[in-house]
């Protein structure tokens, strides 16, 4: 049995950890690690896309990242139970032509017994940044 520590019931410690392991994830741009964190079933709602298991977001975060350039993450815990977490985050990066972004938003997660995400609900909102406004 697959399992990603660490493991529900989340602590202030656990949860604060869980987030920043998925910071790191998401920051390695590699799809296929990132979707071992999530059960195989695993369902998102990612602004207006609909993702259902870890062959659509391997294929989401591929073409995520082929859009969105020198992307770079932050992630922060908001709140938490037994066996969710809500977290806020901010990101930045450009596209083709050269325009930043910087994207807000919440995510809130549901997570089974073994440590892997089985539901992501993600409301983001971006802006366009100047790239001397960068942050991240």
């Amino acid at each position: 049995m697959e399992q990603k520590l660490p493991l529900p019931p989340f602590t202030f410690e656990t949860a604060t950890q869980k987030v920043q392991l998925a910071e790191d994830g998401w920051n390695s741009q590699d799809p296929h690690r990132i979707a071992l964190a999530y059960t195989v079933d695993t369902e998102w709602r990612n602004r207006s896309a609909f993702i259902n298991g870890r062959d659509e977001v391997i294929k989401f975060l591929t073409e995520k990242w082929q859009k969105e350039l020198s992307y770079k993450l932050k992630k922060e815990l908001w709140a938490f139970t037994e066996n969710k977490i809500a977290v806020r985050f901010e990101y930045e990066y450009h596209d083709h032509a050269g325009q930043w972004f910087r994207a807000y938003g919440n995510e809130n997660w549901e997570f089974d017994e073994n440590g892997l995400m089985r539901k992501r609900f993600a409301s983001i909102n971006d802006l366009a940044i100047n790239e001397s406004d960068r942050r991240l």
